[in-house]
This record gives structure tokens, sequence and C-alpha cells, in this order.
């Protein structure tokens, strides 16, 4: 059965969600990675960036499934993010080839796995 555009639009907003073992180290990394603190700390063991109108990333504390997340982070530019991350002190092996985009993966401290994608990797519903 299709998805109508009507269906899709009773989501308003996304928050991804990343399980950590260590939020004080985790919070140093993804500081790190969105070149900003966090925007909010709505509860103990949580942080938030609100990344854009509607959609953010919260980093949670819960050692016991920390490590198997996956996200997924657009960007306009690939390789200047590269760079940006290189110089930031990350880790990586370069844009590669993937999904039907270039993308760049890396890793938090847990191993939770962060994807940052060239454009067109996450449609627009709009179009």
């Amino acid at each position: 059965m299709a998805t109508s555009q009507k269906e899709i639009g009773m989501f308003k907003s996304l928050l991804a969600n990343c399980t950590v073992s260590d939020l004080k180290r985790a919070e140093q990394w993804y500081m790190r990675l969105l070149s900003r603190e966090p925007d909010r700390r709505p509860m103990d063991g949580l942080l938030e960036w609100h990344l854009g109108h509607g959609f953010g990333l919260q980093v949670w504390h819960e050692p016991e499934r920390a490590g198997r997340s996956t996200i997924v982070l657009e960007v306009s530019n690939l390789d200047s993010e590269a760079l940006r991350l290189s110089k930031a002190g990350f880790v990586h092996g370069g844009p590669e080839q993937g999904g039907g985009a270039r993308i760049l993966q890396l890793a938090d401290p847990d191993g939770n796995r962060i994807v940052i994608a060239g454009p067109g990797v996450i449609p627009d519903p709009g179009e």
C-alpha cells in the first residue's frame, strides 16, 4: 500500500538517538562533531542538539544499549566536511561511494555509526 502525502504529514519532527556508555565522553565527541554545545539537557542522561527546523540528535546514557545506533546526517559539501572533521581530529577513511551518493563513515567512542552523506542521500518527500 502506497503512503500518501497526508500520512507522511502526520509527523512534524524527528530526533535521532544514539545510546552511549559515558555521557561526558560522548558530549565532548559530539560537540566536536557538531561544532557546538548541546542545545538542551531535558533530563538526566540526555543531551540534545537541534540541527534544523524539526530535526535533531539526542545522545542518551544507556550503557546496556550503547554502540548499537546509526544516524545519517546530510551535508551540502562532503569534501569540505571531511576536511573540517580531519582538522578537528576525527580519523576516517575519507569519502566513499555508498547508497547512491558519497558518504563518510565515523564511529563514536562506543561504536555508534555516524554516516555523513553528500547531497541527495535523504530524499525530500515533497519531490
